[in-house]
């Protein structure tokens, strides 16, 4: 096969990566605390092809790194939502470790816990809140008072290296990097949530480049395939 296929075939792969990539932050465009993803495409050189990828290729995906900038904050009245205003995540209690989160949507469990949808708890400064079942008031230093009275304080951490943050889920992340660093004076809003930081805008005009790229190097490759491949057999044949 020519070189040229080659290239455009590794195209044409790099490109569906980043229509997966896309359809991810769109999808997500409504969902709370939800960081969009960027991603790259890097050259691969023909010597390295087989040990890096057992097949013959000239551009690979390239690493992808999450968009950490705040989403904008939406006001809902519950009282157990709470947004972060500036840098920062809660801190989840997993059965696979400590998770971290932008996602400030709490419920109340079963035994009075307050914990993400997903049903784990969310950690404050000395474990796990208990609230029971009385009115919940969060301070905006994240400070929990039930029924008047102080049971917790939401924890909040920063990382040095947000580049280290690896995403589980999609509103869940791994630290592999620096430990995490308490926040002490956290600027908490209650009765509101972080949106999305994706912009549909933005992601659509990428969408339409990256769907034009496909198609293009759809038609090369079908140019080389149908038209160049069959002219050279031609004429080879009639020599």
């Amino acid at each position: 096969m020519a070189g040229g296929n080659y290239t455009a075939l590794s195209g044409m792969r790099t490109q569906m990566d980043s229509l997966d990539r896309l359809a991810g932050d769109i999808a997500n465009v409504s969902t709370a605390g939800y960081k969009g993803e960027r991603g790259a495409s890097i050259e691969a050189g023909r010597p390295t092809f087989d040990a890096a990828l057992q097949s013959a290729v000239d551009v690979t995906p390239g690493p992808t790194r999450l968009d950490f900038r705040s989403g904008a904050l939406a006001t809902t009245g519950g009282s157990l939502d709470l947004a972060i205003e500036g840098n920062g995540f809660f801190v989840v209690d997993t059965p696979a470790g400590e998770r971290y989160t932008r996602n400030g949507r709490l419920t109340r469990g079963a035994d009075g816990v307050l914990t993400t949808p997903e049903g784990f708890a969310i950690q404050g400064d000395s474990g796990s809140i208990s609230v029971g079942k009385g009115e919940v008031v969060v301070d905006s230093d994240g400070t929990v008072r039930h029924d008047g009275a102080v049971v917790g304080k939401v924890k909040v951490v920063e990382f040095d290296e947000h580049a280290k943050l690896v995403r589980e889920e999609s509103l869940a992340f791994r630290n592999d990097g620096s430990a995490p660093q308490d926040v002490d004076k956290p600027s908490i809003k209650a009765g509101a949530l972080e949106q999305s930081n994706v912009s549909v805008v933005e992601r659509m005009a990428e969408l339409t480049t990256v769907a034009r790229s496909f198609e293009a190097l759809q038609r090369a490759l079908s140019l080389l395939a149908n038209d160049v491949d069959s002219r050279a057999i031609t004429e080879l044949g009639r020599r």
